[in-house]
């Protein structure tokens, strides 16, 4: 089935906030490079800002469901799937288009935590830390919920540190880290 021209519209549209920012990128750049015209964009979007949640939530997705099935597809125990999470990151970050968290990105230029793009940013990393306390709980974590807060913070560590190339192995240091935080959580 032909996507609709909104949902090409929010796909083309993801490439282009990720590579230049949300406020660097003026609707006539969006018409050059998506090759979908003004008329068309304000058919489906009344606002930039419209727009720009609906990419957002659409990253969310995609992003998600492929972390999720990475992990997946490793089939190791819950206690290993944690630390697996930054082997995970480590092929993310080695893509020639990373360019860091489109979230982290989005709640630096939308600062105000009642904007839509800031609360689904925040929402995003709500649903990961969701995700990460299942897993802390099935791997029998003594404190699922303080371990799944820890491992979300070095994974969003790791991806800044990526991202700036301040670190040559972010990936790594984290999932050392993680590796230590997850053998005082959970017994052997």
């Amino acid at each position: 089935m032909r996507p609709s021209k909104r949902d090409e519209l929010v796909r083309k549209a993801l490439p282009i906030f990720y590579r230049e920012g949300f406020h660097a990128t003026g609707m006539d750049a969006l018409v050059a490079e998506t090759g979908i015209s003004k008329t068309t964009m304000f058919k489906h979007f009344r606002t930039k800002d419209e727009l720009i949640l609906a990419v957002l939530r659409y990253r969310d997705e995609t992003f998600r469901n492929w972390f999720f099935r990475k992990l997946d597809d490793t089939a190791l125990p819950p206690k290993d799937r944690l630390a697996a999470i930054f082997d995970i990151l480590e092929e993310w970050f080695e893509e020639p288009a990373f360019k860091g968290c489109m979230f982290i990105k989005a709640s630096s230029e939308f600062q105000d935590p009642d904007h839509p793009a800031y609360a689904q940013s925040a929402e995003h990393k709500r649903l990961l830390q969701t995700a990460f306390r299942s897993i802390c709980a099935d791997a029998g974590a003594h404190d699922p919920d303080l371990l799944a807060r820890q491992l979300l913070i070095l994974k969003e560590g790791a991806i800044v540190a990526a991202h700036m190339g301040f670190d040559p192995e972010p990936a790594a240091i984290a999932k050392a880290t993680a590796e230590q935080l997850i053998a005082n959580q959970i017994d052997v």
